[in-house]
């Protein structure tokens, strides 16, 4: 499952520092264990042996096993974790990825119109909406919840004559919400 079946008659000596990791991991699961720590399961592999290693711990994950995965790379732990903690000599914040990308201020709506005229623009206005900006037929907007803004502002938009040919939500991630966090502590 990790790709080490060709290489099982080379002495583990003479493997590289990934073929190293994905053994270690190996040896930690096979007694199946229920809970499985990992501490940068992926450090020292190519790109290729790191897919690898985190589709099979997608497949464990599916499997119900609980992981524990100590990572200092954010976009592999949004990717393989429900839950995330964020450390910094202590706990400062557990969440979804999700909740926590939310929980930094920042996210922008921006709306690609076919025209935007003033009958948009004073429809727009009306609404409580955060700081917008217009670049030509864009219109960018700051928003806090787009789920649910998003349908009030092209609601808007659509009966002020509008035709709205894309909606895209730009925002913060969960790197932003480490950032913030660490930040907060200095």
């Amino acid at each position: 499952m990790l790709g080490l079946w060709e290489k099982k008659d080379v002495a583990a000596g003479a493997f590289s520092k990934g073929m190293k990791q994905k053994l270690a991991i190996a040896r930690a699961l096979i007694h199946e264990p229920e809970v499985l720590f990992l501490d940068e399961p992926t450090v020292n592999l190519d790109p290729e042996s790191s897919k690898t290693v985190r589709d099979f711990l997608l497949e464990l994950k599916k499997e119900k096993k609980t992981i524990f995965l100590n990572t200092h790379n954010l976009d592999e732990a949004q990717r393989i974790c429900d839950r995330i903690g964020i450390l910094n000599t202590k706990l400062m914040a557990v969440g979804t990825p999700e909740e926590l990308e939310r929980s930094v201020t920042g996210r922008k709506t921006v709306i690609q119109l076919e025209q935007v005229d003033e009958a948009v623009l004073n429809a727009l206005k009306r609404l409580s909406i955060g700081k917008m900006v217009r670049d030509h037929n864009r219109i960018t907007i700051d928003v806090v919840n787009p789920e649910k803004e998003n349908p009030v502002i092209v609601r808007a938009i659509v009966e002020a004559g509008g035709n709205v040919q894309s909606v895209s939500v730009f925002g913060s991630t969960l790197e932003d919400a480490y950032l913030k966090l660490v930040k907060e502590t200095k």
